[in-house]
């Protein structure tokens, strides 16, 4: 492969949008029709670029001048014009002379005539590059239209507030907190309100144009003149889930926190969809995704710490208190200093300095200064703590390629090796040599190519997480050390609904902090009634917001700054 593909999936992806989409028009497939009945008709094959009919047939200007008679007897108007001195003579000029050249300006060429093609023998190919989803035959446009206004007609003037939306959601056919987008798409924050002729416009545009969910919902909520999601994009949606859900209620009295949850939802939402690291998500990302499937069962599920992979408080409430114990000065931006505490330094300071040198921050303006911003720290602890899943393995593998060429070198592996034997030594602990370990290394990830590591490598082996945390996390190093590599092969191959690596971090360290939150809680007369696990669930996600002083309260559309965030004079304190 060649050097410095390997990590840009997006000009590959977008090389082949690109062909499959001129492929597709119908001037491209007129052309190859062409081209195969021309390949197919029978007849003379064209003229080559030396025959040019018969003599007679050439125009007067391009046929060869008659002979003239030599002698004295050919009457000349002039002297001829001598040659230019040094000019050897031609042998051509002697009594076999041929014919005088043809001249060298522009002649005319007589232009074949162009044979009717045969009848069509094979049908036109059919579209199969359908990038906002599949048309639809059995899609009855206007029968959808008509229970839209139905709908409508129910609400004072035939105008829908965010409330109503709800209602219009269904009448179209979406889940339930489409309601959100759809009342945004339609321009409702301008008026707060949709009238139902508005509303009819745009969603008609909507089933015309966009075929599939992925489509339908990246049309509601891109900005316009872009075909793909950005960051900004999600925060009203998710605003209005935060208002909304049933799950999320306690965070109503602590409005301060919702730019905090939103932008954790936000960076997992890009961590796990937008596998180009474009910082933009696009139908066929979203498509592929799981995302909407994840969108759909905030209806089902009450309990909103049940969809762990996006909409989770229990893991903001993780991410938030791990950062907020590195943030020493809560300026809510952390230095290398801060984030080489996170476990106990147990990363080494190299793999810290990677992480700010803008490997596997994406261009994002948070870095400035030495710092990284809370969104940044989202990315780091989700890939810290699980290294199975493709993002993670992306992440630490550009963090360990140094030079940039998508191959990790023996050099770059014994750079970061090289401190993993300082620490050891001095735990006192014997460190293995280098050799020793590239060669389990080695066996362990099985490379096509001798003498490197390529991406493809370490996301096929399996064991990619035993890989990196031997070179850069002495303290999950120790511990795998003391499992066997069949074990770990087990486990990696289990099937079922079992945890993620993440899952599980997630689940134990918020029973830790809501633990200690229990522990520092002065108790009433020595002792408390015992809670129910509703109450106890209840008081272990408000307690911690409780004891917060607010922060400057968001615009109802939820106006957060993804990037930077201004603390007012008290801080925020998790515990």
């Amino acid at each position: 492969m060649p050097p410095g593909k390997v990590l840009q999936p997006v000009l590959k992806m977008k090389v082949d949008e690109l062909f499959l989409c001129w492929l597709s028009e119908a001037s491209t497939q007129r052309m190859l029709q062409d081209g195969l009945h021309r390949i197919k008709a029978p007849g003379p094959a064209a003229l080559g670029a030396g025959d040019a009919g018969p003599p007679e047939a050439w125009p007067p200007a391009c046929r060869p001048a008659a002979p003239e008679p030599s002698g004295a007897a050919a009457a000349t108007p002039g002297p001829a014009p001598a040659l230019p001195l040094g000019a050897a003579a031609s042998p051509r000029l002697g009594p076999h002379a041929r014919g005088a050249r043809r001249s060298a300006g522009p002649r005319a060429v007589q232009a074949k005539k162009a044979e009717p093609l045969p009848p069509a023998t094979s049908h036109s190919i059919p579209a199969f590059y359908f990038p906002r989803g599949r048309p639809k035959d059995t899609v009855n446009v206007d029968a959808i239209i008509t229970t839209i206004e139905r709908t409508f007609a129910q609400f004072p003037h035939e105008r829908a507030t965010l409330e109503d939306m709800g209602r219009v959601a269904k009448a179209c056919g979406c889940p339930l907190y489409w309601k959100g987008p759809l009342f945004y798409g339609a321009g409702g924050e301008r008026t707060g309100s949709v009238s139902v002729h508005k509303f009819v416009a745009m969603w008609r545009k909507v089933l015309q144009n966009c075929h599939d969910d992925a489509a339908k919902f990246v049309h509601l909520l891109m900005s316009p003149g872009c075909n793909y999601l950005v960051q900004e994009d999600f925060v009203p949606f998710l605003q209005d889930v935060v208002n909304t859900h049933p799950g999320l209620s306690f965070l109503k009295e602590a409005s301060e926190f919702h730019s905090r949850y939103i932008t954790t939802v936000i960076q997992r939402i890009f961590y796990t969809v937008n596998r180009s690291w474009t910082g933009r998500i696009t139908c066929t990302e979203l498509r592929r995704s799981t995302f909407l499937q994840n969108v759909a069962l905030l209806e089902e599920e009450a309990d909103i710490n049940q969809l762990t992979e996006y909409f989770s408080y229990e893991h903001f409430y993780v991410i938030y208190c791990k950062f907020w114990e590195l943030d020493t000065d809560h300026d809510l931006l952390i230095d290398a200093q801060d984030l080489a505490r996170h476990n106990d330094h147990a990363i080494s300071a190299k793999m810290i300095d990677r992480i700010f040198s803008g490997a596997v921050t994406r261009g994002r303006k948070v870095q400035k200064e030495g710092k990284i911003s809370y969104a940044d720290f989202v990315w780091f602890l989700i890939s810290e703590e699980d290294k199975k899943t493709p993002t993670s393995i992306e992440y630490w593998f550009r963090c360990m390629d140094l030079d940039g060429d998508g191959a990790l070198s023996m050099f770059e592996l014994e750079y970061f090796y090289e401190e993993q034997c300082r620490r050891l030594d001095s735990m006192a602990i014997e460190a293995l040599p280098f050799e020793d370990c590239l060669c389990q290394m080695l066996d362990l990830v099985k490379p096509q190519s001798e003498g490197k590591i390529t991406l493809r490598d370490l996301k096929r082996c399996r064991l990619a997480d035993v890989f990196f945390d031997t070179f850069f996390n002495v303290e999950k190093y120790l511990d795998r050390e003391q499992k066997e590599q069949a074990s770990l092969l087990r486990e990696s191959e289990s099937e079922g609904p079992e945890l993620s690596d993440w899952e599980r971090y997630a689940a134990e360290e918020y029973d830790v902090l809501v633990a200690e939150e229990a522990a520092a809680e002065p108790w009433d007369e020595g002792y408390e009634e015992e809670l129910s696990p509703v109450d106890q669930k209840l008081s272990a996600l408000r307690s911690p917001l409780a004891q917060r002083p607010f922060f400057e309260v968001p615009t109802p559309l939820g106006d957060v700054d993804l990037f930077e965030f201004a603390c007012g004079d008290e801080d925020l304190r998790p515990l």
